[in-house]
């Protein structure tokens, strides 16, 4: 639930902006002290049915969360998701130690001030990393770049995102170029923990990319003929999504790998949704007389036949050469941006150096075809 909305609804609607706190405690004293709009989310992260409420009375949301931007928190995740949700997010900054119940009760017009200063999502975790971080060294570039490039990926608006991008090497000292060439380079999770969510919560999550789907089928298919996991090379997994990859690795090294000894919770419940998707598939695909798979000679064990492996081996096949595709196709975007500064530099070695992997690129991904 989303604490104290009841008694906030009117105010939030009439202020458009709802403050968010974590405590139930922080939402009496902020009401008893006369600032209305303010909930609680009672000590849970942000959900989507969370953020589907509160978007009924308002899109502006002032957060009055402890974040630790280097970390990977759930709050840090909930606000991601809001953002992603169409969200205004902004944070109210609170002196160290106190939180929002301990700043009312010591100086109401502190508190009160505190909430006229807010500052974007964006400039908070930019302002908080080069706090953190010495901007002047080597060292500390490179973990205010590991904190706010994973940051500046999940803005889903290009123009935005180049914004900060610029920004981001104008604090470094570096070249654009080299930021976004390591902008590329990140991965960012998707939602792979789903559970609990109402169906209709599901359809509001952002929709899974091309890669996601065709990374998720392959672990499905191997579940389903733990044999096939020969097919795929070690070389093959370096360029999977960071989750796909450990759990294609910890396969690879022993097939019947217990997930519920691994870390995060998140790998284990996106092994474990992928895993009752096979066994469901399994399920159907036997009983079914509609199936294709109906007419297959059953092996009585749980195992696939003859027929069925080499049929799953087939689509193992495709899986990898679409992937494999989908990878060179984001180097030649990523080697035409690359060109594109060259020859503003009017740097005509790397510009030759360029062009031939492109060439080289293109006629891989033409062998695939």
């Amino acid at each position: 639930v989303v604490y104290g909305l009841d008694r906030a609804k009117v105010a939030i609607r009439k202020k458009d902006n709802c403050i968010l706190v974590e405590g139930y405690t922080d939402v009496i004293l902020a009401h008893q002290a006369g600032f209305e709009n303010v909930v609680a989310t009672s000590g849970t992260a942000l959900t989507v049915f969370q953020l589907k409420i509160l978007k009924r009375y308002t899109e502006n949301l002032l957060t009055a969360f402890d974040m630790d931007v280097a970390g990977d928190s759930a709050t840090k995740r909930g606000i991601d998701l809001a953002q992603l949700q169409g969200f205004n997010v902004k944070v109210i900054t609170l002196p160290e130690g106190l939180d929002p119940a301990d700043l009312i009760v010591k100086d109401v017009k502190e508190w009160e001030k505190r909430i006229g200063e807010t500052k974007s999502i964006m400039d908070f975790y930019f302002d908080s990393a080069l706090n953190q971080f010495d901007k002047n060294t080597a060292d500390g570039k490179r973990e205010i770049a590991k904190v706010l490039l994973p940051v500046i990926k999940r803005i889903p608006n290009k123009i935005v995102q180049s914004h900060w991008l610029g920004e981001l090497a104008k604090n470094l000292k570096a070249k654009e170029a080299d930021i976004a060439e390591e902008l590329a380079k990140v991965k960012i999770d998707g939602y792979s923990d789903i559970y609990g969510l109402e169906p209709e919560e599901l359809i509001a999550l952002p929709p899974k990319s091309r890669k996601e789907l065709l990374e998720e089928r392959l672990v499905i298919l191997l579940l389903k003929s733990p044999a096939s996991l020969t097919i795929i090379e070690k070389n093959q997994i370096n360029d999977f999504s960071p989750q796909i990859k450990e759990i294609l690795l910890k396969l690879k090294e022993k097939p019947t790998f217990d997930f519920k000894t691994s870390d995060p919770a998140e790998l284990v419940n996106l092994f474990n949704r992928l895993a009752l998707q096979a066994e469901i598939e399994e399920v159907v695909e036997t009983s079914s007389h509609l199936s294709p798979r109906s007419s297959r000679p059953a092996t009585g064990d749980g195992t696939c036949s003859a027929i069925e492996e080499k049929e799953i081996q087939s689509e193992i096949q495709c899986c990898l050469k679409e992937l494999s595709s989908l990878e060179i196709k984001k180097k030649l975007d990523k080697i035409t941006q690359d060109i594109k500064t060259a020859e503003s530099e009017k740097d005509n070695k790397k510009i030759n150096e360029l062009s031939q992997q492109f060439k080289d690129l293109a006629n891989r991904l033409n062998n695939l075809q």
